[in-house]
């Protein structure tokens, strides 16, 4: 994956500043420019944060050393690399800047092709991160996320609903009678077909919110914030049919000559008693009642307080 056209926010009171900054910059990156550290914090803070930041030191109300102590103390802007750029220049107070968490130091009057040079390599640096960090997040496989990824996404999607108090469902879905495709077509098929039902889930999935992963072998995992269980069930119900839809020809399966899917679905109310362990074990039941019912179907809950209403389709 290619990162195009990074962001730059430049920070500095003096408009002359971030015009000399704005213009060195502007035909191999997208410049975003500040007046102030509010409008720094902001601009950190938004839907579209920056790359990289040029941060100047001196400035009124709110000095960049104030401003680098804020996005290194929150979680969002934390990891945005940060390079300051002032006229402060003794050795003590690059050494500070450093110690706050600054990536460079590059003091004025600075020379236009080193700056350039400077976040060109530290973007490189990002984008390498970046790519290790996808990585290290998807399943070599099926190339969608991975159970790491999904404990991450569910801890955050789990925080979220407890704070809105919107309805959150889950689905665990596992392929019927894998064991018996890989010992009669070979691992090399059931690799195959693992890859078309992850892209065919996948497919289902319309939202920006909504999230898959391969929980493990032939097993995936589907959240799906704010959603009830109506709406859960149409997800999980298209689904079934999407894996139908496939046809890849299993004759050793029990429960249709295709391959087919078992689903597991739970849906809660957080609330502040709420488990999501619990949350996440009434779908794993499900799934075993799914399979205990013949596979190729859907079995889900909703929880509310401590009980749980068992559904099914």
């Amino acid at each position: 994956m290619i990162f195009d056209n990074p962001r730059i926010l430049i920070v500095d009171d003096e408009k002359m500043n971030l015009k000399v900054l704005a213009d060195l910059l502007k035909d191999e990156y997208v410049p975003v420019l500040a007046r102030n550290g509010d409008q720094a914090i902001q601009h950190a803070l938004s839907e579209t944060p920056p790359d990289l930041i040029l941060l100047d030191v001196i400035m009124p109300q709110m000095g960049g050393y104030e401003v680098i102590k804020y996005l290194k103390n929150n979680d969002k802007t934390k990891n945005i690399p940060v390079i300051f750029v002032t006229a402060l220049s003794s050795i003590e107070d690059e050494e500070f800047g450093l110690r706050l968490g600054a990536v460079d130091y590059i003091t004025k009057p600075f020379s236009p092709p080193i700056v350039k040079i400077r976040i060109r390599n530290h973007l490189r640096i990002i984008h390498q991160y970046k790519l290790l960090d996808q990585l290290a997040h998807l399943d070599g496989l099926t190339e969608i996320c991975n159970r790491r990824r999904f404990e991450e996404e569910f801890k955050k999607e789990w925080e979220r609903s407890l704070r809105s108090g919107s309805p959150f469902s889950l689905a665990m879905i596992d392929v019927d009678y894998f064991k018996q495709y890989n010992d009669h077509y070979g691992h090399a098929m059931g690799d195959l077909a693992l890859q078309r039902i992850a892209k065919a889930l996948s497919d289902v999935l319309r939202r920006p919110a909504d999230f898959i992963a391969r929980y493990g072998g032939e097993e995936f995992v589907m959240l799906m914030p704010e959603t009830d269980h109506e709406g859960a069930m149409q997800v999980a119900r298209y689904s079934l049919k999407k894996i139908a839809d496939l046809n890849i020809v299993h004759h050793h399966s029990r429960a249709a000559d295709y391959v087919t899917v078992s689903i597991g679905l739970s849906t809660i109310h957080p609330a502040i008693a709420s488990s999501h362990k619990t949350f996440l074990a009434t779908a794993d039941q499900n799934l075993y009642r799914a399979k205990e019912g013949g596979r190729n179907r859907v079995v889900g809950s909703v929880i509310r307080g401590e009980t749980v209403l068992p559904l099914s389709a």
